[in-house]
């Protein structure tokens, strides 16, 4: 049978051998204490294996509280690469999920565990078809070919009527965006009716697609309960949406495959949440994990940070995820990764120094709102950033070629 094996990053005052069999007897046959029809056989057949074990430094205390240390002085780490027959949760993504990342991170054995990442075998192919549009659908339904998509979110994030929200859309169509969204805050609140911001919005934007033929990719909130989440889904494709955003962390894992599954809209995943599941060097799961459950689940653009952010994250990081999305998962499975939070079109430059790609949905939200000469400005200055970065220029060098990158620079570049 395929098997399929999850990396961790453990701290342990055991000898990590021990604590690697803990961990694999935790997560599939065994128990702390030996159960009558634990025979060799049924262990043989269904138990995780400890594939391999590679030592790292020491530390001299614990990184998370609740270990049972008693005497020990040290706390080893290492990495830790476990498998388990496909046999034992079959293709079941919930209880992938259980399996890899269940019950483990409350091991007394562990002052630290991290899932690192995961492989899958290619039968898995056959029972998920990943994201419907990914990054070359995405780039159809907007037009936009070799340059990354340029993306806003809609602020202020709550209090703009339907009317209002229109009304910035008509601002930025015209000024040759390709990508609106919801804030992750914005759903279906009193002040701005799902259904009415649905008919403001398209009312617009499909005015505008029939003016000049671009559409404007609008990624409506569908976030809810499962019910709400089909009858909001069914309204956008209504109206003539192209997009529909999740919070992929509020409505779980079932839900956003559920929404993923109708397969007429785009789905943007939204991770607001992530930071209680990553921020900690030794606990929680990395990236290029996370990223590869949700591309099993079908979603086809997912945030990924942005360098010189204004969050915790470093710019090593973003940039690893960045890569992850572009590596291919079971021969394909494209992702289009989000480049966001409080991004302007100065991080352009290094943003393709160090990932060498345009396939990105590169998002701006107040470097294109609030910019001096208005959002029209903002996005034209975003489009003239990113042709700069393409030729290899930096910062300094773009805005001594382009001058009318200044006003950015001024507003944005001292506030950073």
């Amino acid at each position: 049978m395929e098997r399929i094996s999850a990396t961790y990053l453990i701290e342990t005052p055991l000898a990590v051998e021990k604590a690697a069999a803990v961990l694999a007897g935790e997560q599939s046959s065994g128990t702390f204490v030996p159960v009558p029809g634990e025979t060799e056989e049924l262990k043989e057949r269904f138990a995780a294996w400890v594939e391999k074990i590679t030592p790292l430094e020491t530390a001299k205390e614990p990184s998370l509280p609740g270990a049972k240390s008693g005497a020990h002085k040290a706390f080893r780490r290492a990495e830790v690469v476990i498998s388990w027959s496909v046999e034992n949760m079959g293709w079941n993504l919930p209880a992938l999920v259980s399996t890899i990342q269940g019950n483990l991170y409350e091991l007394s054995q562990f002052s630290g565990l991290k899932l690192v990442d995961m492989e899958l075998p290619p039968s898995f192919a056959k029972h998920f078809r990943g994201p419907k549009f990914g990054v070359a659908g995405c780039r159809q339904l907007t037009g936009v070919q070799h340059r990354p998509l340029i993306g806003t979110i809609i602020k202020p994030s709550i209090g703009l009527t339907p009317q209002q929200t229109a009304g910035l859309v008509k601002i930025l169509a015209e000024a040759g965006i390709d990508f609106i969204k919801d804030d992750e805050l914005m759903a279906n609140p009193p002040h701005s009716p799902f259904d009415e911001r649905v008919d403001a919005v398209m009312q617009v934007i499909n005015a505008h697609a029939d003016r000049t033929g671009k559409k404007v990719m609008y990624a409506f909130n569908v976030s809810d309960e499962a019910d709400e989440m089909r009858r909001h889904y069914e309204k956008v494709v209504d109206a003539g949406g192209t997009c529909a955003m999740i919070s992929l962390n509020s409505v779980g894992l079932a839900g956003a495959k559920k929404v993923c599954d109708f397969g007429a809209l785009a789905i943007h995943g939204h991770r607001n949440g992530w930071g209680a599941m990553n921020r900690h060097p030794l606990l929680g799961t990395e990236f290029a994990a996370y990223q590869k459950i949700w591309r099993l689940a079908g979603v086809d653009q997912i945030h990924v940070n942005g360098i010189a952010n204004k969050f915790w994250e470093s710019d090593d990081s973003v940039v690893r995820s960045i890569e992850a999305c572009g590596k291919p998962l079971l021969g394909g499975m494209a992702v289009l990764p989000v480049v966001s939070s409080g991004q302007w079109g100065g991080q352009a430059p290094e943003t393709f120094r160090r990932t060498q790609t345009v396939d990105l949905l590169y998002m701006a939200g107040g470097g294109i709102m609030a910019h001096p000469e208005g959002p029209a400005a903002g996005v034209r200055s975003l489009r003239k950033w990113w042709e700069a970065a393409v030729e290899g220029l930096t910062m300094e060098e773009a805005v001594k070629k382009y001058p009318e990158l200044n006003p950015s620079l001024e507003k944005f570049g001292k506030a950073k």
